[in-house]
């Protein structure tokens, strides 16, 4: 089911999105991709959904192009749209329809042979584990389940470039993890963009991590060097749990776990936050946070 990796590179530049009245949700943002998996990190609203959309060719940006093997998709979206797998965030379905209704729909929709997308489906349908639910109604699906035959869906024109937004909003721990592993699998010779807010998702898949804020690039490299910009950061101490919400107040705090003798607290600081706080290994929540807060790090108190 994969393909060669020859002709696998997306370049978007300086692309730039605004709305009526000068919003702006998008600006300037400059990527370069090959095969693997790119993790886009930023809070609700940062812009991510946006950029999808444009990559997508779902809408335009009002700046800048996106680039695929050389080829402008803003000016010629068809380049891109017969090699495109695409999982919005707001994918639904036809509850009426079982799995194999549903999925040669959408392969007719996308033009796909029928001889070769009664193949699809089954190979399709046995790689997200959906085998033995293929005849039931998908209104009686499970979110995971719908959200399993949703990368189904975007995988039946074997497509060199995957997008999937938001993907595992909504879905129980073990849902989660098992679509990880799928994404995992899917990316081979592919390039994925990988659309979220949920850090444990991208530190478990992405080979690279680009984190958007406000509609513009934070950071972009490997998950090592987004953890090197923290490293010797991080700190943690104990407090009575009294004191959580005055140490939130004056930290930038990445996690509090109540222990019996009070609250074990971290925080990214450049120097050490209180008497007692020690250095301790940093996370890529602990990265994540340091990018996208409104907050400078504190110093010692």
């Amino acid at each position: 089911m994969e393909r060669p990796a020859d002709g696998v590179r997306l370049s978007i530049e300086g692309v730039t999105k605004r709305y009526r009245g000068g919003v702006e949700a998008l600006r300037g943002i400059d990527l370069d991709l090959g095969p693997g998996i790119l993790g886009l990190l930023g809070p609700n609203g940062a812009g991510k959904s946006t950029l999808m959309r444009i990559l997508a060719t779902v809408t335009r940006p009002t700046a800048g192009t996106a680039r695929w093997n050389g080829v402008d998709v803003v000016r010629r979206p068809d380049a891109v749209r017969s090699i495109l797998g695409y999982l919005p965030q707001d994918f639904g379905v036809y509850p009426h329809l079982d799995a194999v209704e549903f999925l040669r729909y959408v392969a007719a929709v996308k033009g796909v042979e029928a001889r070769v997308a009664r193949r699809r489906i089954d190979e399709l349908l046995a790689l997200v584990n959906l085998t033995e639910a293929r005849r039931r109604p998908l209104g009686g699906y499970s979110g995971g389940m719908r959200q399993r035959i949703g990368i189904a869906q975007a995988l039946l024109n074997d497509p060199r470039l995957l997008i999937v937004d938001e993907p595992t909003v909504g879905l129980d721990p073990e849902e989660r993890v098992r679509f990880r592993h799928l994404l995992a699998e899917l990316a081979g010779e592919r390039i994925v963009i990988l659309s979220t807010h949920i850090v444990s998702d991208v530190e478990a898949t992405a080979h690279r991590i680009a984190v958007i804020r406000d509609g513009a690039l934070a950071a972009v490299g490997y998950p090592e060097e987004l953890l090197a910009a923290v490293e010797g950061r991080v700190w943690s101490w104990v407090v009575p749990g009294a004191r959580l919400g005055e140490v939130q107040d004056r930290y930038l705090l990445s996690g509090a776990v109540a222990r019996g003798d009070g609250l074990h607290v971290r925080a990214v600081a450049d120097l050490a936050p209180e008497p007692g706080a020690v250095p301790v290994v940093a996370t890529l929540e602990d990265a994540y946070l340091d990018l996208v807060s409104d907050r400078r790090p504190g110093a010692a108190a």
